[in-house]
């Protein structure tokens, strides 16, 4: 069982990784792999990623509520059609998901590429607004989505990546992409919890202190990214994916 102090530390990690464009699966591999964790964490793993779709409610509740108070306006069919693709991709290929995480070097090239997408990222400088996207657009942005599923390969920047390829503004692409990013987290949550059934989530106070943990990190992440994202400043995070990736393969090549 965790402690509270690896509870804490993992909570950090995935608030703060799974908002800001570096993959919060990719590191909570490589973190796990460092504190020398094997056993499953999957109540552990529910519990913070639901604490980061906390800071999402927070950050984005006036869209969340128009939402809710209009279920079938555009935005609705929009992230209906952008979420598909991680549905499949996550049913088809969840054998060959769940074997990259083993992977330490399928990782660290993983965060290589996450690092091109960010760097790319800043060049474009789109003018559409979500509601001028077509259903083709959230679609694309959906596939980067289902790719992310791979530790390594950021899912907001993906995402980020992928709505700047449609034209959006910047502020239109984020908000499209963290909206994206509650139905794929219930879902994954939810798709955990039935596969585990009753018997097998164990609930201990370090793990409810890592949710919190990383619901508080996951908003000051979010906050973090909006401004860079708007100052285009995501080729700071290319150069940090790409250093993890470089010491985690000399790593590899040493221990080898």
């Amino acid at each position: 069982m965790l402690t509270a102090l690896e509870a804490i530390l993992l909570g950090i990690i995935q608030g703060l990784t799974e908002f800001l464009p570096i993959s919060s699966s990719g590191h909570l591999v490589i973190a796990q792999a460092l504190l020398g964790i094997e056993e499953p964490m999957l109540t552990f793993d529910i519990l913070v990623h639901l604490g980061t779709l906390t800071a999402v409610f927070v950050v984005f509740w006036q869209d969340i509520k128009a939402i809710i108070l209009r279920p079938w306006c555009k935005t609705t069919a929009l992230l209906a059609v952008g979420t598909v693709p991680a549905v499949v991709l996550g049913l088809l290929l969840d054998d060959l998901f769940t074997a990259m995480f083993s992977s330490l070097v399928f990782v660290a090239l993983a965060l290589v590429l996450t690092g091109l997408l960010l760097r790319f990222s800043d060049g474009f400088h789109g003018r559409r607004r979500l509601e001028d996207m077509n259903l083709g657009g959230a679609l694309l942005i959906g596939l980067f989505q289902g790719l992310a599923i791979m530790p390594g390969l950021s899912r907001s920047g993906s995402t980020i990546f992928g709505a700047l390829l449609t034209g959006l503004r910047r502020d239109e692409a984020a908000r499209f992409s963290f909206l994206l990013s509650i139905p794929v987290i219930l879902g994954a949550a939810a798709k955990q919890v039935l596969g585990a059934g009753a018997g097998g989530l164990q609930l201990h106070g370090a793990y409810l202190l890592g949710a919190a943990v990383a619901g508080l990190c996951g908003y000051l992440a979010i906050r973090i990214f909006l401004r860079l994202l708007a100052q285009k400043s995501l080729r700071y995070f290319s150069y940090y994916c790409w250093a993890v990736a470089a010491a985690v393969l000399i790593s590899q090549l040493l221990i080898s």
